[in-house]
């Protein structure tokens, strides 16, 4: 949908993306001051692969403080980007046949991430009724005895919603009878959080040996582009993952990477602005799309994506459109509301359309002004 967005623009069309998973917010100041500084301090020869030493130490502390999580160096591996640390993670520990599973919705590169490592997937489906949340006796129906990995994102992307501790527990009671399984607790969206705040599977004691958490600074701090991630996971997984990354990239972006250490060690409350921004741009597309009919909605905790179910429309002709599907409905969006959106398909929801909340609110607001024409 991107790229379809992008080709009409240059055809001159004035398309509005709710698309990308991209906050329009700049790199806070001080951490491009960090960058800057650390190309005077000519930090431009090839990094460690796992990363700095005393980035890795900045991660142990942020781990700490914001997750009561205890990590040393040695379990911190830094990576281009969080998806090469799940891409990385995968690699090392799926063996072909292995099956993962993807509580629905997912991230749509969880599943490529699965099939490149030879795995095979499952998805274990959700509905806006339960906040697009799976239940104990759902996890505990969809496990075999191929499963060897499951996927946990929360904040949830692209539902926004958040497991809290009570939840993330009783899944966890489930998977203590299972103990040749591996979690992965995608944590990238941690501090967009609207009063719920998020729970680190990790920190369930008996998870913590099986658990590897991933993280970033992509989202919170308006640094996508900037392509740094890292995990926290027990000392082997992290030494294979660095063999992994060795023989693909080598260590992340330098200049990238001193910049991180001042993004990690500032108070979480200078990137509260962002937060707050996010929060009244979801109240206000909440609203704005719940007064058109059809458009079915939950609130959602985090992230910056709301995620209608869009049954209402499905079987229906509108415009000459005949509506099929969800990506049907996107495309319809894209050419009649000149508005690009993702379909709920890609995500293991094919009743629902993601539209993200990470634009202006003027373009928000045009944006649902024109699908409500549309649709009228």
């Amino acid at each position: 949908m991107a790229a379809k967005a992008r080709e009409l623009k240059t055809e001159g069309k004035d398309i509005i993306s709710l698309s990308l998973g991209e906050p329009d917010f700049n790199t806070p100041n001080f951490i491009k001051e960090a960058a800057i500084q650390a190309i005077h301090d000519n930090y431009s020869s090839y990094s460690p692969v796992d990363g700095y030493l005393d980035l890795k130490k900045a991660i142990c502390k942020k781990f700490k403080r914001d997750n009561n999580l205890e990590y040393n160096p040695s379990q911190i591996v830094v990576s281009t980007g969080a998806k090469q640390s799940l891409a990385n993670v995968a690699m090392v520990l799926l063996n072909p046949g292995d099956e993962v599973l993807l509580p629905a919705p997912y991230w749509v590169s969880y599943s490529a991430i699965s099939i490149l490592a030879e795995a095979t997937y499952k998805e274990i489906p959700s509905t806006i009724e339960t906040n697009f949340k799976i239940t104990p006796q759902q996890l505990e129906a969809a496990i075999t005895p191929k499963t060897k990995l499951i996927f946990f994102n929360s904040p949830n992307n692209p539902s926004g919603s958040i497991y809290n501790e009570d939840e993330y527990r009783a899944l966890a009671k489930v998977l203590e009878k299972y103990p040749y399984i591996y979690i992965i607790s995608d944590e990238i969206y941690e501090h967009i959080n609207y009063g719920e705040p998020s729970f680190s599977f990790a920190a369930i004691e008996s998870m913590y040996n099986r658990t590897i958490t991933v993280n970033g600074v992509a989202k919170a701090f308006a640094m996508t582009g900037w392509r740094i991630g890292y995990i926290g996971a027990p000392e082997w997984i992290a030494k294979a993952c660095t063999k992994m990354q060795g023989q693909i990239t080598s260590g992340a972006n330098s200049i990238a990477q001193r910049a991180t250490i001042t993004a990690l060690e500032a108070p979480v409350s200078k990137i509260q602005y962002m937060v707050d921004e996010f929060q009244n741009r979801r109240d206000m597309v909440l609203n704005l799309l719940g007064k058109i009919e059809g458009f079915k909605l939950n609130v959602p905790s985090g992230a910056f994506y709301v995620f209608p179910n869009i049954s209402y429309f499905l079987g229906k002709e509108i415009k000459g459109y005949k509506i099929n599907t969800a990506a049907d409905f996107s495309m319809f969006l894209l050419e009649k509301a000149n508005v690009a959106t993702v379909t709920g398909d890609a995500f293991g929801a094919p009743n629902c359309i993601r539209i993200s909340y990470a634009a202006s609110e003027t373009q928000l607001r045009e944006a649902i002004k024109r699908i409500k024409e549309a649709l009228s």
